[in-house]
């Protein structure tokens, strides 16, 4: 039988870990049971001894799966706000290759904790609060999902670094490009989402030497560490690719990302914005905010080892900021050009003349690349 580790507060959640455990067994799965519950018992703890007891049984059932996880089909947990976090502190602890799953009532925004890690939330849409039918049925559909991977025939994924690149929507065309541009010459692309938690993914992607180099195409996520906008910790975003040959350019840099229009204050609705989709809105950058972002940005690519250059599309930093377009600024364009001329100490800095979503632009960010890079 496929063994299955299977992480939930037994303490609190028995009888619904007992009614997930038999859905396993009847696909003809093992469970190998993990119990990450506080055991609190009718103590009242303070939040900050909830905290610290979470913590600590988190690192600690962490290492647990990790030594059994070895011969394991998959990693199961549930939980809801309290044990469905120390479960996806466990669930980070356990290898990249292995399946890991966490039924949750979604109590938490799971961006966080997922941002640089694969692993799957399936909603149950009711709470796991005694065992009825809706959530029986979710433990069935999910212990049928795991027994899926018993018999399937996964194919060795290709292997082997690539170039990372960062990107957002409205720098799309230009990644695009750079994409078809990389393929053109034989290389690969690993495209991160710079929206405040794809850095995250592209963080440890470069951390775990699976980068040949680095076209930072989105800078979106220097505005929402400094300025405003939702982020996880992200304090080596910007210099964790020092050693590289890197590209970069300012997409993105003249706006703030927030959220619904109707959540915007008084300031930045007084802003040129626009709304980029029903959830998220952009807001232009003050003249101070940008000469202040540009010099952060100056900071970290000073402290680069490795070739560093700054490519500067002149005709615009994003797809509304153009002729015409919502946050159309060429003076903020004009602050971040001269900012980064003017403290530029290891790294090279040029000026382009075309927006950063004309083709002319990945052309210049892929062959300036290949020319910094190693060749045998």
């Amino acid at each position: 039988m496929a063994r299955v580790l299977l992480i939930g507060t037994a303490e609190t959640k028995g009888a619904e870990l007992a009614a997930l455990s038999a859905a396993l067994t009847g696909q003809g799965l093992l469970p190998d049971p993990i119990d990450i519950s506080l055991m609190a018992g009718s103590v009242a703890l303070s939040g900050a001894e909830k905290l610290a007891l979470m913590a600590a049984r988190g690192t600690e059932a962490g290492q647990e799966a990790a030594a059994r996880a070895d011969g394991c089909l998959a990693a199961l947990a549930i939980g809801g706000g309290t044990g469905g976090e120390i479960a996806l502190d466990v669930l980070r602890a356990l290898p990249d290759p292995l399946p890991k799953l966490l039924v949750t009532t979604l109590a938490f925004d799971p961006r966080a904790p997922l941002a640089d890690c694969g692993i799957m939330l399936i909603p149950t849409l009711c709470d796991i609060e005694g065992v009825n039918p809706m959530l029986l049925g979710v433990f069935e559909r999910t212990a049928a999902m795991i027994a899926g991977l018993a018999g399937a025939r996964v194919s060795s994924p290709a292997t082997g670094p690539s170039v990372a690149v960062t990107t957002l929507g409205v720098t799309g065309a230009a990644s695009a490009a750079i994409l078809r541009e990389l393929s053109g010459r034989g290389g690969s692309a690993t495209v991160f989402h710079a929206n405040g938690y794809g850095g995250a993914a592209f963080v440890r992607f470069v951390r775990a030497g699976q980068a040949t180099g680095v076209i930072d195409l989105n800078l979106h996520e220097l505005g929402r560490m400094r300025l405003a906008g939702v982020s996880v910790p992200l304090t080596d975003r910007f210099t964790v690719a020092g050693s590289l040959p890197r590209i970069v350019l300012p997409g993105a840099l003249n706006f703030l990302g927030l959220g619904a229009v109707d959540t915007l204050s008084p300031d930045h609705l007084c802003r040129p914005h626009y709304r980029h989709s029903g959830y998220f809105t952009h807001v232009q950058l003050t003249e101070p905010e940008m000469e202040s972002q540009a010099i952060a940005l100056a900071d970290a690519l000073n402290a680069a080892t490795g070739p560093t250059h700054v490519l500067l599309p002149m005709g615009g930093f994003s797809h509304e900021d153009r002729p015409g377009g919502a946050i159309e600024a060429p003076r903020l364009r004009e602050i971040a050009a001269d900012v980064l001329m003017s403290e530029a100490r290891t790294y090279s800095v040029e000026h382009l003349s075309h927006h950063i979503n004309a083709p002319d632009t990945a052309h210049a960010a892929v062959t300036s690349l290949f020319d910094r890079m190693p060749h045998d």
